[in-house]
């Protein structure tokens, strides 16, 4: 593979998870592919601090918490110097990137990210230059969110995708809501699922798979769950990650 080859990955300042940056970096990095990292301000951004210690997720701890492998991969990442070195939304040539990948996160403080116009006209770039993106839980608002000018449409209407299920999002609330109120719902008046498939041409284009009983890993790849359609990946959880990122590996040798 080419070593030139550069992928982005745009966070928020705050509150993304560590699993989808962690495991993509890592899987990306391991295959000899140069990632640059963008945050709104161009100031090195941060985990959301409960999936990585697990505090207050009491008896779902063990359950809803990063593993072992994403917190050890995560401590790693803060070593780089790409990580550590981030650019601003609004410095992003498209041009100067091979492919996307867009990371998710619940905290509410990810709103900065999902909502960022800067990053939805980057997405449209992205798309409408049929480069490689891969786009994981709450990752896929953002793409749902960006409309092609030339459509007046979500770069996603045409496509099938995948997205944090609404099952896994009022499961995760519901087992956590006495202690944790709405963190799990990042927009309490809609779920992942509903928004996302209120900008595809049909509700059928919004593909779940099997619901989610463990977390896949290198040697378990077939417990992710992806969907590729053309050239874009999306994937529901940080239990597809280890898949999601090897894919668009994958992805990335075909273009």
């Amino acid at each position: 593979m080419n070593t030139k080859n550069r992928v982005l990955i745009p966070t928020p300042s705050y509150g993304f998870d560590p699993t989808e940056v962690s495991v993509p970096w890592k899987i990306l990095t391991d295959n000899d592919l140069e990632l640059v990292f963008a945050t709104p301000d161009g100031n090195k951004s941060e985990a959301d601090k409960l999936m990585l210690t697990g505090e207050r997720l009491g008896i779902w701890k063990s359950t809803l918490r990063a593993r072992e492998d994403v917190v050890e991969i995560y401590t790693n990442l803060k070593t780089d110097n790409a990580f550590n070195s981030p650019i601003k939304y609004d410095h992003i040539r498209p041009e100067d990137f091979d492919g996307i990948i867009l990371p998710g996160g619940h905290d509410k403080a990810i709103r900065e990210y999902l909502e960022s116009e800067v990053l939805q006209k980057i997405v449209v770039d992205f798309f409408t230059q049929q480069k490689p993106i891969g786009a994981i839980c709450h990752g896929v608002v953002l793409a749902a969110r960006s409309i092609d000018p030339n459509t007046n449409q979500s770069v996603l209407y045409d496509y099938k995708t995948t997205c944090l299920l609404k099952s896994q999002e009022r499961l995760a609330y519901n087992m956590t809501r006495l202690w944790l109120k709405d963190y799990y719902l990042t927009y309490p008046e809609t779920t992942v699922e509903d928004e996302v498939k209120s900008a595809l041409c049909s509700s059928g284009n919004l593909l779940k798979g099997s619901f989610p009983l463990d977390r896949d890993d290198l040697q378990h790849l077939n417990r992710g769950f992806t969907v590729k359609d053309r050239n874009y990946l999306s994937a529901r959880w940080p239990g597809d990650a280890y898949r999601f990122s090897s894919e668009f590996v994958e992805m990335l040798k075909k273009t």
